[in-house]
């Protein structure tokens, strides 16, 4: 891909993903389901890092992570073990963290996102194990925090940290890049994006070939891409004023939308790897055909199955793969109505009207949709009939046939559709001779008066039928 990209902005991300949906921490067997306790409730002695306690690895994250790392194209490794990445936080108990260092369970796979430019492969480095530090909340904002409180329910989460090459040219392209990546996790059905600290983001950002400068724990696609874009401006005024960009480690203010220097930025040998003495080297290559062979369809997959199966268009396939549960949705509609017109309506109409009031596809069900796809294709009601009644069911509640009756939408026909074309014209003969001397869109306007008189009730194309036909006489 040739891209203009004159300041030279190179943007990688290393995302960290939480294995919410096992049932059991990486290294104890404290339950996952914390994010509604009380604080310091889902703990045990080794995920506090108390002396003497010993870890014991949770097969299934292994198999989340080799899952992970084959559905992002990567190798699995022949061989995989746990290191000790030692640093002092109030968050890490133990005072290092059990990671993986230079044996990565998965490398060198690859997520093709729509770039500034066309098609864009963003290279992923590796994917490694470790476990989540627990949560500080701090009492104000970081700077100004009056105290900071920590809860350890969240120490021993299995984490997956999926690294990319610093392929990325925009912060709209790493938007990109997230969005496809939880599409994937998603599809894998790994973790629940919904909940909290599922999915946290460290970008590095340089410009111009300079240092790049490490914005941590972004908790958000749309923070991701404010920080990002942030911190490209703040790096390039910095130059223009003569400035230098230093290594370093910067927080990300979602409030006020800046990034705060919290460190220079630590090197590798700072922190002191060496391997885990509790946990032996694991070799896990054999496990690959069988988990290879339980992977799900994917999202790029679906997508071309669902152009070629139902003859939808590539812009509907793509919208409606972007989310497992829309994707499942789509296809029982598709086995009971026009599968086209289940892509328009399910893609363009129910998802639209889904995002305005920051609802899931879960808010509508798929008999509902049907019957009103139904409704259209037979003729009773018009597509603003339609789409009235979808947002009534989304606002109000109620069957489709009960707010068609109840709001009185079905189609009229015949005379009342004659007789509005006829009040039309007589109505807006400025419009007519616009129409009349060659002003074409002046049709368009007049069929509009037609459908507000009928209350949208009327046939849009018979309307435009019948006052061309009357306008010839």
């Amino acid at each position: 891909m040739v891209y203009d990209n004159p300041d030279g902005v190179m943007i990688g991300l290393e995302v960290h993903v939480q294995l919410n949906k096992l049932n059991t921490k990486m290294f104890c067997g404290c339950s996952t389901k914390y994010h509604d306790a009380e604080p310091n409730t889902h703990v045990c002695p080794v995920c506090l890092g108390l002396p003497g306690a010993l870890p014991v690895i949770n097969r299934k994250s292994v198999e989340a992570a080799m899952k992970i790392g084959l559905a992002l194209n990567c190798e699995i490794v022949e061989q995989t073990q746990f290191h000790r990445k030692n640093y002092y936080y109030p968050d890490l108990p133990k005072g290092f963290q059990t990671t993986q260092y230079d044996f990565p369970i998965v490398s060198g796979g690859k997520v093709v996102i729509e770039g500034e430019d066309g098609e864009h492969v963003v290279r992923i480095t590796r994917a490694h194990m470790e476990e989540d530090p627990g949560r500080l909340m701090h009492m104000g904002t970081i700077e100004k925090s009056k105290g900071t409180l920590i809860d350890y329910n969240r120490s021993g989460m299995s984490l997956i940290e999926i690294v990319s090459e610093p392929d990325m040219r925009s912060p709209k392209e790493a938007r990109r890049y997230l969005d496809k990546l939880r599409n994937i996790l998603e599809y894998l059905d790994v973790f629940d994006g919904s909940l909290e600290g599922s999915m946290r983001v460290d970008s590095n950002v340089s410009i111009m070939g300079g240092q790049r400068v490490e914005v941590k724990n972004i908790s958000s696609h749309k923070g991701a891409e404010r920080a990002i874009l942030f911190e490209i401006m703040r790096q390039k005024n910095l130059l223009r004023r003569g400035g230098k960009v230093v290594l370093e480690t910067r927080h990300f203010d979602e409030a006020r939308g800046v990034t705060i220097s919290m460190r220079t930025k630590e090197e590798e040998h700072d922190y002191r790897y060496f391997p885990e003495p509790d946990l032996v080297p694991m070799r896990v290559s054999d496990w690959g055909p069988a988990i290879q062979e339980s992977l799900p369809e994917l999202p790029d997959t679906k997508r071309e199955r669902f152009i070629s199966q139902y003859g939808i268009t590539g812009m509907h396939a793509k919208a409606l793969t972007s989310d497992i549960r829309v994707a499942d949705f789509f296809e029982i509609v598709a086995s009971k109505a026009d599968p086209r017109a289940a892509g328009t309506w399910v893609a363009d109409v129910l998802r639209g009207e889904l995002n305005y009031r920051n609802l899931a596809i879960t808010s509508f069900t798929t008999e509902d949709i049907i019957e009103i796809i139904g409704l259209v294709v037979e003729e009773k009601i018009t597509e603003k009939s339609a789409v009235d009644v979808i947002r009534t069911i989304l606002d109000v509640g109620g069957s489709p046939m009960d707010v068609v009756k109840e709001k009185g939408l079905l189609k009229v026909e015949g005379d009342i559709v004659t007789q509005a074309v006829s009040e039309s014209i007589v109505e807006n003969e400025e419009a007519v001779q616009d129409y009349l001397g060659g002003t074409e869109k002046s049709l368009n306007f007049l069929v509009g008066q037609v459908m507000k008189k009928t209350k949208g009730r009327a046939d849009a194309r018979q309307a435009r039928e019948l006052l061309i036909a009357a306008l010839k006489d």
